[in-house]
């Protein structure tokens, strides 16, 4: 027997109906769903906000044999170039030490500890008083042959390593060499938490660990001043 017209517009209307349902409950869950996504959203815009905005990161020199990276870790061939770094720097004189000495010890003053930079004021007074830094130049290079190796850093607990370093100092008085001599610096280096923007590595040098120590057979030419930096507290 055929359906009847309002039994068929009945059958479609409760179609319709179901149909309206499932979209209504599909609604409710998309709804759910995105807010429990903005949800998580907040959370994690806001552990994003408290973390740290900067990360120091110690890549290892060679990264073709890959290697293990570490936050906040340097390792030893990061202190030995730190220090060899900062303290070429200080050694630098250009011109005259007189004025060079002072502006140096400036620029490093966010790479050495309060310590340190108190004693290289102190040196910088006295020798300026005695006229050694008068028409003064200096430079200081690697010592040909005399390169990293595992022995070059003593690591010696708490955030603090001993850097060894052969440098040849070669200074001039108004034109003349008036040395040229090999030394091993035993510099001490000490984590620094500053500022990175005023100092991205995190470390500083804290002056000398021991006395420096001539290396043998490789004077070349007359003595004069001393190194600069006294003993490391």
């Amino acid at each position: 027997m055929a359906a009847t017209p309002s039994a068929i517009e009945t059958d479609t209307g409760l179609r319709y109906r179901a149909e309206n349902e499932n979209l209504r409950s599909r609604i409710n869950t998309l709804r759910s769903v995105i807010a429990g996504l903005f949800v998580v959203i907040l959370v994690l815009w806001h552990g994003w906000e408290d973390a740290k905005k900067d990360a120091r990161l110690f890549l290892p020199p060679n990264l073709r044999s890959g290697g293990m990276i570490h936050r906040d870790d340097p390792r030893p061939e990061h202190i030995y170039g730190f220090a060899r770094y900062i303290f070429q720097l200080l050694n630098y004189w250009p011109r005259n030490g007189e004025e060079d000495y002072g502006l140096v010890l400036f620029k490093a003053q966010n790479y050495l500890t309060p310590a340190c930079q108190d004693e290289l004021r102190s040196d910088l007074e006295a020798r300026a008083k005695r006229g050694e830094l008068t028409d003064r130049k200096r430079a200081i290079h690697d010592v040909p042959g005399h390169t990293y190796e595992e022995s070059s850093v003593e690591v010696k607990g708490n955030s603090v390593w001993i850097a060894r370093i052969d440098f040849r100092i070669e200074e001039h008085v108004r034109g003349m060499p008036v040395k040229t001599v090999d030394i091993r610096y035993p510099i001490r280096v000490v984590a620094y938490d500053v500022s990175p923007e005023v100092n991205p590595f995190g470390l500083a040098l804290d002056c000398f660990a021991s006395p420096p120590e001539r290396i043998e057979g490789s004077e070349t030419s007359r003595p004069a001043l001393p190194p600069i930096f006294k003993l490391g507290s």
